[in-house]
């Protein structure tokens, strides 16, 4: 069995190009910035960037070339897949590894962004609770009491 899957949360680097195909299908193309960071041997701080490609296919490439813009988090699911052309001006042979997305989950807006809505947080809101209104709903929690619970109880 083969297994090909690719899970990736980023923020996009340019805002999506939407196009038609001679079918009329839309496909929608932008590329991605994860990061990692790491310690490196002597112990520094390092964070590394990568750039990834990604193109949407059908009613997906629609909503995301609408609503997605640079700058906003998003998790895609797809496959990897490299297709190659002949470049008509060189004659040589050209790769680009892609990410074909199956599912675009749509995150927080980036900076440039639209103000949230009344009601919801923006971690870009003073964080200063005392000169600052809370516009953080209260969460409904779950009172266990005060009854000690034995691990050795629990069936799993």
């Amino acid at each position: 069995m083969y297994l090909n899957k690719a899970f990736l949360f980023g923020n996009l680097t340019r805002d999506p190009e939407m196009k038609s195909l001679p079918n009329g299908n839309k496909v929608t193309s932008f590329s991605l910035a994860t990061n990692r960071v790491y310690k490196d041997q002597a112990g520094n701080k390092q964070e590394q960037v990568e750039y990834h490609n990604i193109v949407v296919f059908g009613r997906q490439a629609e909503t995301s070339a609408q609503y997605l813009k640079k700058g906003q988090g998003v998790m895609i699911e797809g496959r990897i897949q490299t297709r190659s052309w002949d470049d008509k001006t060189t004659g040589e042979k050209k790769y680009r590894t892609e990410v074909v997305a199956d599912a675009v989950q749509f995150g927080p807006k980036g900076q440039g962004a639209a103000a949230p809505a009344s009601g919801e947080f923006s971690p870009t809101q003073s964080s200063n609770a005392q000169t600052a209104p809370s516009t953080i709903p209260d969460l409904e929690t779950i009172d266990y009491g005060d009854a000690n619970i034995n691990v050795d109880d629990i069936p799993f």
